[in-house]
């Protein structure tokens, strides 16, 4: 197989505050965005020099979407640690505190934080780790 991209997707009532939480929160570039497709709105997010994307789609009837279990994780593996405090501090800045990850494995090297959903994502610091 010769796969040449990869996006996850999910819906979500709460486009405008997911965007603050995934661009301006945790920085992430926007790399594509749609507005009224078939009743359709979406944004896509993605790293610099990857082929993965996160989709977030509001319909205008509604999506409802009850988060997941709170081990259902987007985990982003960061090397460097005032990297990983300053989107910490930005996070806070818009309100987001970490939360007790279901898995204490997390909470060693990382900071678990809900976003508008309430579904989980990890901050993970990955110095020192082999």
């Amino acid at each position: 197989m010769n796969y040449v991209q990869f996006r996850v997707a999910r819906p979500t009532d709460q486009l405008e505050r997911v965007i603050e939480f995934y661009e301006r929160g945790l920085g992430l570039k926007r790399v594509g965005e749609f507005w009224d497709h078939d009743g359709y709105d979406g944004v896509m997010y993605g790293l610099p020099n990857v082929d993965y994307h996160l989709e977030f789609t509001q319909h205008q009837s509604g999506s409802p979407c009850p988060a997941p279990s709170k081990d259902n994780l987007l985990v982003f593996y960061i090397p460097s640690r005032e990297e990983m405090e300053l989107v910490t501090d930005r996070l806070h800045g818009l309100g987001y505190y970490e939360v007790e990850p279901e898995n204490p494995y997390w909470a060693a090297k990382g900071r678990t934080f809900e976003d508008p959903d309430k579904w989980r994502i990890v901050l993970m610091n990955t110095s020192g780790l082999g």
